[in-house]
This record gives structure tokens, sequence and C-alpha cells, in this order.
């Protein structure tokens, strides 16, 4: 994948969470690595941090999704 389709998934990613009826979707943070999208920030639980990863697989294509978001109740 070039730098410049990576940066497009990212901003695809981006803004799939910015339209997140859940509102802590919102604020996390896409960017990517070599062949991967990194997903950072903090949600208050599990089911959320899930979620985040699912909503931007779609978009993610041959990247790998990293899920580095951190749940704090």
């Amino acid at each position: 994948m070039t730098n410049s389709q990576a940066t497009q998934t990212t901003q695809a990613a981006t803004a799939i969470l910015a339209e997140s009826s859940v509102r802590e979707l919102r604020n996390l943070r896409v960017d990517h690595s070599a062949n991967d999208l990194r997903l950072t920030g903090r949600v208050r639980s599990f089911y959320h941090k899930q979620l985040a990863q699912e909503a931007i697989r779609q978009v993610a294509g041959g990247m790998q999704v990293v899920n580095r978001v951190d749940v704090s109740s």
C-alpha cells in the first residue's frame, strides 16, 4: 500500500469514528504506520473499544488494525 493510500484509509477511518452515534468513539485517533492502522484514545468500556475496532476494520483493506485504546471507568 502506498503512503497516499494509507493516508486516505486513515482519513476514511477517522471519518467513520467522527460520525459515530457513540460520543466516545468520536474522540479516538487513527494513525497509520507501515501496513497497520493504529487506534488510540480512551473509552469507558471494552464494548466501545471493540466497537471502534470493528467500525474501522471495514475500511482497513489489507492493513492490520492495532487497537491501543485504553479502557477506564
